[in-house]
């Protein structure tokens, strides 16, 4: 399949989990492909090992990101697709919510990808397309415990792209969200939980999603790319769901 020949993608966090996985499958589909992280060990192995190009950057770090987009933009400009994925996930219940940690999450999931999407609305094309990631936890009716600030910057985010939509449609530039319920990638792993605990968590959500298994990376890689697609071109402010149909059986979240 060659759908995104000649088209440039740039993939925030796209050195591991869905990032990684989506700049696979959009290298395989013939797209030339720049991933970004703040790990320059991690960021730059994992683009060896896909064949992409990457930059350093902490989408947190404004200055960083304006130094992506201008590297970026003297090799690739204009760009065809924005893929905000980088993200962060650290459970603590409601009374016992740090400063920190709330720093943190909403510094990359939210003020991160909207300046994400800030620094690098200049070089976006006209007709261009806008991918987020966010997550089912952030959908009415859903809330895991531990969860409510990473539930809250993914829903802030839903709103401002919302409001992109409308605000980006002169420029016929498209911007939908991807919500993915549990999928196994390293997200899990950093929650702070035991290997115990993990184990325990994984299999009562297993055990509530309809198809009795969790999605894989390699799945919504290839809901991102079908978006970043010219088949997709008719699509525009969707909130696209990819869990399984676990978003049936709400308990789970309460």
């Amino acid at each position: 399949m060659s759908k995104l020949n000649n088209k440039t993608i740039v993939i925030t966090g796209g050195n591991s989990g869905i990032g990684y996985s989506t700049a696979k499958q959009m290298k395989e589909d013939g797209a030339k492909v720049v991933i970004l992280g703040r790990d320059e060990e991690k960021v730059t192995a994992a683009a060896k090992e896909l064949g992409v190009d990457s930059v350093v950057a902490d989408v947190s770090n404004l200055k960083q990101l304006e130094s992506a987009v201008a590297k970026i933009k003297e090799k690739y400009s204009p760009i065809d697709t924005l893929f905000v994925n980088a993200g962060v996930y650290f459970g603590e219940p409601i009374g016992s919510t740090t400063e920190a940690s709330f720093d943190h999450i909403m510094s990359i999931n939210f003020k991160g990808a909207v300046f994400t999407i800030e620094k690098f609305l200049p070089i976006l094309k006209d007709g261009g397309s806008i991918i987020s990631l966010s997550t089912t936890m952030a959908e009415p009716g859903l809330g895991m415990g531990g969860g409510s600030i990473y539930s809250a910057s993914k829903a802030a985010l839903n709103a401002y792209c919302r409001t992109a939509v409308t605000e980006l449609a002169a420029r016929k530039i498209r911007v939908n969200t991807v919500s993915p319920g549990p999928i196994t990638t390293p997200i899990f792993g950093k929650t702070g939980m035991s290997s115990e605990q993990l184990n325990g968590f994984a299999q009562v959500m297993q055990n509530r999603v309809p198809l009795k298994r969790f999605g894989s990376p390699e799945e919504v890689a290839k809901l991102v790319a079908f978006l970043a697609s010219d088949d997709s071109l008719f699509i525009n402010g969707a909130e696209i769901t990819i869990d399984g149909g676990i978003n049936i059986n709400p308990g789970l979240f309460v």
